[in-house]
Formats: C-alpha cells, structure tokens, sequence
C-alpha cells in the first residue's frame, strides 16, 4: 500500500480520535436542568454555587454537581403510636408538604434534606400531640395542623426548606374508646332530642297562655271554638253531640252554630 494512502488513512483516524474525544468532552462539560431544577456545583470540593434553569458548563473531572427539585414535595409520615394527655394510645398519620427555596443550603447544610425532613416530622408529630387531650386532637384538628406547619418549618429553615402545609390523615381509636364515643354520642343525641322537645312544649305553653288570656276576654270567642272543634269531633266519628248549655243561651249558640256552618259553606 503506498506510503501517502497509508498516511492519509492514519491522518483520518487521529482526526476521528480527536473529533470524538471532542465529542466526549464536550458532552461531559455541557448540562442543562429544568426549569423546576437547580444544580449545586462544587469544584475541588469547593462550592460554586447553583446552577440553572437551562444549560451550563463544568470541567471535567474537576466539577461535579448534585441536582435539586423545587417543587413541592410530598412526605408520607407513618403511623405514629402515640400516648395523649389524657393518656389515651392513638395512632395517627399525617402528610407533610415541603419544597426547597434555597437549593445551597439543602445540600451542604443537612445530609439527606427528605430524609431529615421525614424523621423531624415524625418526631414533631409524636411531640405535640402528646401534649393535647383527645377530644381537642378530634376537634381542633385545624389548629393543630398549624402548629405542626409552624414547628417543623422553623426547624427547617436553616435547611434552606420551606414546610407549605402539614395534614393529619387519620386518627385510629382503640375498639373500647370507641364503643365510649359511640355511647357518648348516642347519650348527646338523646340529651338533644329531650332538650328540644321540652323547648317546644315551652313555646306551646306560652301561646296556649296567651290564648288563654284572650278567651278569657272575649267569651263569645271561647263559645265559638268550642262549637268548632264539637262540629269537627262530629264529622270525623259521624256522630252527634250534645253539649249542655244553659237556657237562656240557646239563641245566641244557635246563632253562632249559624255563623260557623256559614263560614264552613
């Protein structure tokens, strides 16, 4: 093979060799992150800071970076046994929602910032609701979702991570408080029924006794629903009443009978 195709041939496989560890390079000093990513770049060991959103260079072998998410971030808090104030055992569960605001801090501050996240929430849990008696944990939940939010995000904070929101999911009563409760709530029902009922038959009372007052004022009116309810009596059972009155009385009950018979047509 002559000497000028065997050098273009080894011409052709260094520019390859070198177009490809250019190729190479150049993958390994170009990145990109999205637009809910930051990078932390450290350089020797040394940090540089973050990086992003969209693409940036390292040096090779020289840079390396860690990435962080910004959005927010769902922690699943396990079941927790825990004793009341009015030592009662509980479990309860929660969810906690966190996102990082300062990517720097979540990295060199905390080792594993979801991992610390999960167990501080879980020991924030255990704290403060032993510290409430059951009926305001059933109850107050609102307020002690808040609580909850307010501690693990001031504990937190130096971690670069902000606590968005904390829920209690679930609190799981032992079967005795609970056939308790079921007791309680059936007596409370009760209370309420008779509570009401005896309101009604006060409010009854005080219309009967204003009634009262006004029959008592006009006698003809008395007559006049006493003949009322004597005709409705008949004509339910189909019978006929006889209702004793005085003699002298006669004309003026015929009259009202008259009138209400009228006003019945």
């Amino acid at each position: 093979m002559p000497n000028g195709i065997i050098e273009a041939l080894a011409n052709f496989a260094a520019l390859l060799i070198t177009l490809i560890v250019v190729v190479v390079l150049l993958s390994m000093m170009i990145k990109i992150v999205k637009e809910y990513e930051r990078a932390v770049v450290f350089r020797l060991g040394r940090l540089l800071g973050a990086k992003g959103p969209g693409l940036f260079i390292i040096i090779p072998f020289i840079d390396t970076f860690v990435k962080v998410d910004l959005r927010i971030i769902a922690v699943d808090v396990p079941e927790q046994r825990i004793i009341t104030k009015d030592n009662v055992t509980v479990g309860v569960d929660a969810v906690v929602y966190y996102k990082v605001i300062d990517p720097v801090k979540a990295i060199i501050a905390v080792e594993n910032y979801h991992f610390a996240v999960m167990m501080l929430s879980q020991t924030t849990l255990r704290d403060v609701i032993g510290q409430v008696e059951l009926d305001d944990l059933l109850a107050r939940r609102d307020e002690i979702n808040k609580t909850l939010q307010k501690i693990i995000d001031e504990l937190t904070d130096p971690w670069g991570i902000k606590v968005t929101a904390v829920t209690v999911k679930e609190v799981k009563l032992p079967e005795t408080m609970l056939r308790a409760r079921a007791k309680q709530a059936e007596a409370e029902r009760f209370r309420r029924a008779r509570v009401i009922e005896a309101e009604g038959e006060k409010q009854a009372a005080s219309i009967m006794a204003e009634a009262a007052e006004k029959y008592e004022q006009h006698l003809v009116a008395l007559r006049l629903r006493e003949l009322q309810t004597l005709i409705e009596i008949a004509r339910e059972r189909n019978l006929i009443v006889i209702s004793p009155m005085e003699a002298g009385s006669i004309g003026a009950t015929l009259g009202l009978a008259k009138a209400v018979c009228e006003k019945k047509a």
